[in-house]
């Protein structure tokens, strides 16, 4: 043991995380990481996978329904996105399809936020619309994992349940604040739509999100709807064959 050191520099480079780790094996001779081949995987419990049906189905999703998940919580406040920009996305997103149905998930630490994209997505809908913005309870890491086979698109910031979703085929967009696409994007095939949607430019990123140097948590707040329902658009049409 510690025969061999490997160069690991401090500097947040735009690196995918899973090649920086996989430094540690190539010493011993094992070759490079092929998302195409090996993409992070996560087994779908058939039994789950009924649960969560269930749940859609008592509220009110039907089958023919394209079904929107928004993630609206991250493990720290450097990488939620305003409670206010995913209401006006949800809200858009219905505006665009009749077959859009939008449910909110969130940690249970993060459910206030969750029921106030509801109530504001709601509001900015007629009344007819409004309950295709939904909510279905807390949902577990295997039953967001089940719901990603269900949905025809997932939207969240850069955390666990957003590499929950990429195990499956769902289209993803993924909110990148502090961290970099470059390093944190889903590691999957590329046949399976991936957009990610970041401010570019910005000196202070990405930073070790202790403390937000400029104040105003910019790289987040700086990310507009627009571009979200832009990347959406992209990611369906793409899932669609018409791209």
């Amino acid at each position: 043991m510690y025969t061999i050191r490997i160069a690991r520099p401090r500097a947040l480079r735009p690196r995918h995380s899973v090649v920086n780790q996989w430094d540690l094996l190539a010493p011993v001779g094992i070759d490079a990481p092929d998302r195409e081949a090996y993409p992070v995987e996560m087994p779908n419990d058939p039994a789950i996978a009924a649960v969560v049906a269930d749940r859609l189905a008592r509220a009110g999703v039907r089958d023919d329904d394209r079904l929107i998940v928004l993630h609206v919580s991250a493990g720290n406040p450097f990488r939620r996105w305003p409670a206010g920009s995913f209401a006006a996305v949800g809200a858009e997103l219905v505006r665009l399809d009749a077959r859009h149905r939008i449910i909110v998930t969130s940690g249970p630490s993060e459910s206030t936020a969750a029921s106030r994209v509801i109530e504001e997505a709601q509001s900015g809908l007629p009344p007819a619309d409004r309950d295709r913005v939904l909510a279905c309870g807390e949902f577990s890491l295997a039953e967001l994992r089940a719901l990603s086979d269900r949905a025809a698109l997932y939207i969240g910031g850069d955390s666990g349940p957003l590499h929950i979703a990429s195990t499956s085929h769902v289209p993803i967009v993924g909110l990148y604040g502090p961290t970099l696409p470059a390093r944190s994007a889903p590691w999957r095939a590329s046949e399976w739509p991936a957009e990610s949607v970041e401010v570019l430019g910005l000196p202070c990123r990405p930073c070790d999100q202790r403390v937000c140097d400029p104040g105003d948590f910019r790289c987040l707040t700086g990310i507009r709807p627009e571009d979200v329902i832009d990347a959406a658009t992209r990611a369906l049409a793409r899932a669609s064959g018409k791209m």
